[in-house]
C-alpha cells in the first residue's frame, strides 16, 4: 500500500503539495477530548490564567495571557522539549506518507493555556518551513 501510494503521488501530485497538512488544535478537557487528534499534549500543568482576575475575559490570543502561560521556566522547559520532539515527529510522519497530522494542546475550557500553545507552537512551525492551521474549537464557548 505504501509503494502504491508513493507511485501514484510521484505520478499525479503537485511536489507541493505532498508535504503533511499540520493542524494544530485547542480544545477544553470540559468540553471532550478530540477523536482527530494524533498527538495530544495536556497543559492543565501550566498556570491557569482564569484564576487571575484582570485575565479571566481575555484569551491566548492576547497578550498578557501569552506571557503569564509561558514566562515560567516549566513553561520554557516544556515548549523546548515538546519542540524537539516535534522535530522527530513531523517528518517521519511525513516519511511515512501521513497527509494530515492534527496535534492538540488541551486545558480545562479552551481558552487560556491550549490557545496560547497552539499559537506559539503555529509560530514554531512557521519557523520550520511548515504552513500549519490554527483551529481553536472552544474558544468561544
Amino acid at each position: 500500500i505504501h509503494d502504491l501510494r508513493r507511485r501514484i503521488t510521484e505520478m499525479f501530485a503537485n511536489p507541493e503539495d505532498t508535504r503533511t497538512q499540520i493542524t494544530l488544535l485547542s480544545f477544553g478537557f470540559k468540553h471532550g477530548v478530540p477523536a482527530d487528534a494524533d498527538l495530544l499534549f495536556d497543559c492543565r500543568f501550566l498556570p491557569n490564567p482564569h484564576w487571575e482576575e484582570g485575565l479571566r475575559d481575555l484569551t491566548g490570543l492576547d497578550d498578557e495571557v501569552q506571557h503569564y502561560v509561558t514566562d515560567s521556566d516549566l513553561a520554557t522547559d516544556f515548549i523546548s522539549r515538546t519542540e524537539h520532539l516535534l522535530d522527530l515527529l513531523v517528518p517521519a510522519y511525513e516519511t511515512e506518507g501521513k497527509s494530515v497530522l492534527t496535534i492538540a494542546f488541551g486545558c480545562t475550557g479552551g481558552h487560556h493555556r491550549s490557545v496560547t500553545l497552539a499559537e506559539r507552537f503555529a509560530g514554531i512551525l512557521r519557523d520550520k518551513g511548515f504552513s500549519p492551521r490554527v483551529r481553536h474549537r472552544d474558544i468561544e464557548r
